[in-house]
C-alpha cells in the first residue's frame, strides 16, 4: 500500500470511463490495507435534504441537496460536519457525541462525520454546516493503489472550500484549474474527446 490517501481528493482523469465516477473528485474518508472509502463531492441529486432528513435541513450546505456519495450502500447516508466555532474560541470536550474528526486528532479538526440519525442539537461539538451523502465510494484491499497506479485517479491536496462549493458542477474542472504542471490542463479536456 502507498501512503495513506486519506483526507485528500481523487479526481477522476478523463481515461476513467466508469460512469458512476466519471468527472468526479472523491474525498477520501478512510485508506488502509483492508480498502478505502470515500465520498463523491460533484454529484448533487434531485432530492432537497428537507425532504429526507428535515431536522438537517437547516444546516445543509448550498444547494441543500443530498449527493451520491457513490455505489456503494445507495440507501445509507453519510454526513459531513463543520464545527460552529473556530477552534481557538472554544473549548474542546473531553468527548464529542456523534462526530468523528476527519483529519488528525479531534482536537485540531474542523471537520468530520456526523450521526445523522441524531437531532444536530445533540451533537458535540455544534455544527455549522453539513453535506449529505447517499451511498459512498469503496475499495477492496490494494484495489485503489490499483486505480492510481493505473492512471485512473489523480490525488491532489483538498482545499477545504471543495467540500462546501455551492456549484458542484464546476469542481472537478476547478480542482484540475489549480494544479501546477501538466494536470491542469486536463481540466480543459472534453467531456466527449470525439468532439474535440
Amino acid at each position: 500500500m502507498t501512503r495513506s490517501l486519506r483526507g485528500r481528493l481523487l479526481v477522476a482523469t478523463p481515461d476513467l470511463e466508469d460512469p458512476s465516477f466519471f468527472r468526479t473528485v472523491v474525498l477520501v474518508l478512510e485508506h488502509h490495507v483492508e480498502g478505502a472509502l470515500g465520498v463523491v463531492l460533484n454529484r448533487p441529486t434531485g432530492s432537497t435534504v428537507d425532504t429526507v432528513l428535515p431536522a438537517w435541513a437547516p444546516l445543509a450546505a448550498e444547494p441543500g441537496v443530498v449527493f451520491f456519495g457513490g455505489p456503494v450502500q445507495p440507501e445509507s447516508a453519510i454526513g459531513l460536519a463543520r464545527r460552529t466555532h473556530p477552534l481557538s474560541e472554544r473549548p474542546i470536550p473531553e468527548e464529542p457525541v456523534g462526530f468523528a474528526a476527519l483529519y488528525d486528532d479531534f482536537g485540531t479538526s474542523d471537520l468530520g462525520t456526523v450521526d445523522l440519525e441524531r437531532d444536530p442539537s445533540e451533537i458535540v461539538p455544534a455544527v455549522r454546516s453539513a453535506r449529505v451523502f447517499a451511498g459512498h465510494a469503496g475499495w477492496g484491499p490494494g484495489q485503489l493503489d490499483g486505480e492510481v497506479a493505473a492512471s485512473g485517479w489523480f490525488v491532489v491536496e483538498r482545499d477545504e472550500h471543495d467540500l462546501w462549493i455551492a456549484e458542484p458542477e464546476k469542481l472537478w474542472r476547478g480542482v484540475l484549474k489549480r494544479q501546477p504542471g501538466r494536470v491542469s490542463v486536463f481540466a480543459g479536456f472534453p467531456a466527449d474527446p470525439a468532439l474535440n
